[in-house]
């Protein structure tokens, strides 16, 4: 069955951020105030977030550029796994050590340059590793999130199966 490259339906999405780190004297300075934000969708737990330690956040808080780089991993990651489902290859484990580069302008803005993908994939059996292989390929053209990126997200996978070298 093929599929149609005809739009399907829009599909919206929702969250309210809300600035938690006014000090009491809100923005009368950079150094003023917290970069603290907490990030809500309706029905799922509320998530702390922050700015990059660089840019005077909160460490232990997920920042921007985290949250990118985890949507373009589990984007990637849940295509992959359609995509060895259609092909009819097993995955019995994925694990990502996914890296990007962000560069600044120098005139206070910037951007990420690339993702690199690094997903380590264990198949049912020795049989499925080209094939899931070449679902790489597929699960990147599928993933919506990397689709939408103006810069390169690219894969370096590993496939092995039990039992294979």
């Amino acid at each position: 069955m093929a599929l149609s490259s005809a739009p399907l339906g829009d599909h919206r999405y929702a969250l309210t951020a809300t600035w938690t780190g006014n000090a009491g004297t809100g923005t009368s300075g950079y150094r003023d105030y917290r970069r603290d934000v907490t990030l809500e969708v309706e029905g799922k737990p509320e998530l702390l977030a922050s700015a990059d330690k660089p840019f005077r956040g909160d460490p232990s808080r997920w920042n921007p550029e985290d949250m990118l780089l985890a949507s373009l991993s589990q984007c990637h990651l849940l295509s992959y796994l359609h995509a060895c489902v259609t092909a009819g290859v097993v995955v019995v484990s994925y694990r990502d050590a996914a890296s990007g580069l962000m560069r600044e302008n120098g005139a206070g803005g910037g951007a990420f340059v690339e993702v690199m993908l690094r997903p380590e994939v264990v198949v049912a059996d020795a049989s499925m590793i080209e094939a899931a292989e070449r679902a790489h390929a597929q699960a990147h053209d599928w993933c919506f999130i990397a689709n939408s990126m103006n810069f390169p997200v690219r894969h370096e996978a590993t496939v092995t199966a039990p039992g294979s070298a």
